[in-house]
């Protein structure tokens, strides 16, 4: 697949086509400060997925409660040419329960702003390539949303905006309020995840009714390539159930001996083989790698060197959900 058909390639030409996600980086989840440890294993996983033409990093303000954004600075720091040769993302919205109030999704004015501000500080730069609203806030208040937003992006503060976890309807909603583009919508979708694909595949079907939260998602993929918006997959390696060494669920064991089969085939690493699943589809999906161990990155760029037969995309699809298609 040529590269230049992704959408994200007109707002950012120089974004790659597999995403690298820091949620793993930064050490423990808690307040333990970072370390010459955290950022020594920061270094070695973005060296990894330097190795196979990443370009673009994937942050959130929570990830290990801010730490993998400073273990990430650190390393910039370190390492002066390198805010050079990569595109950085990071999203809000999530705050975990604390002496306020529980967890939530916080989308007002002052959040979105102390959110950011506090994401560049802990990567030392001056403003995020793509700024991703991470969940939707059932309390958001649009026209505030939308004028901290176009005040930023005025500051330099981003330079891109997209979304994640939303489905057409709210996407639709938010960018009709917006004197700026969404560009990007990150979202869960692997093979071990499927809603996205359930949603147009079985909705006129019994099977649909047997899993009624994947109908959420109705539309959502192709309104996203409608609107040139980008589609990243969060758990796109799908925590390892197909490619990884430690089964988990019994009921994947089809699925992971058809991938074990069909990458002996085709030549490449089981994680490899999975991403492609992901790539073959033509909305052109961005996975967004999670694991921090630079054998596995490594071994994921293979993903970028097959294209799937239709039969064998096909035949992984059935193996996953479990039963063929309606």
């Amino acid at each position: 697949m040529n590269s230049s058909q992704y959408p994200l390639h007109k707002w950012l030409p120089q974004a790659s086509s597999l995403v690298y996600g820091c949620m793993g980086l930064g050490g423990t989840w808690d307040h333990t400060p970072v370390g010459e440890v955290d950022i020594s294993r920061a270094e070695a996983a973005v060296e990894a997925a330097l190795a196979i033409g990443i370009t673009l990093f994937d942050h959130a303000d929570i990830y290990t409660l801010g730490k993998a954004e400073s273990a990430f600075g650190a390393l910039l720091a370190r390492r002066g040419s390198l805010r050079q040769q990569i595109l950085i993302q990071s999203k809000c919205a999530i705050r975990f329960e604390d002496g306020a109030g529980p967890k939530r999704y916080d989308l007002s004015a002052q959040h979105v702003e102390a959110s950011v501000e506090g994401s560049l500080k802990r990567l030392g730069i001056d403003g995020l390539d793509l700024l991703l609203l991470h969940r939707p806030d059932p309390l958001v208040e649009l026209e505030e949303l939308a004028e901290v937003l176009a005040r930023m992006k005025s500051a330099g503060k981003y330079l891109h905006l997209g979304v994640s976890n939303m489905h057409a309807g709210q996407i639709a909603w938010l960018a009709q309020a917006l004197n700026q583009p969404l560009v990007a919508n990150q979202i869960e979708f692997s093979l071990g995840h499927l809603d996205l694909l359930e949603a147009g595949t079985c909705f006129n079907d019994l099977q649909a009714r047997k899993n009624p939260a994947a109908m959420a998602w109705a539309g959502t993929l192709e309104h996203c390539v409608q609107h040139g918006i980008q589609l990243q997959s969060w758990g796109a390696l799908a925590r390892g159930r197909f490619s990884g060494d430690n089964p988990r669920h019994a009921a994947d064991a089809p699925a992971r001996a058809m991938v074990s089969d069909m990458a002996e085939r085709y030549g490449v690493s089981r994680e490899g083989l999975v991403l492609a699943w992901l790539m073959r589809h033509p909305a052109c999906i961005q996975p967004v790698i999670g694991t921090s161990d630079p054998r596995r990155i490594l071994a994921c760029g293979d993903a970028a060197t097959i294209s799937l037969r239709r039969e064998d995309w096909f035949s992984l699809y059935e193996a996953a959900r479990g039963q063929p298609l309606p």
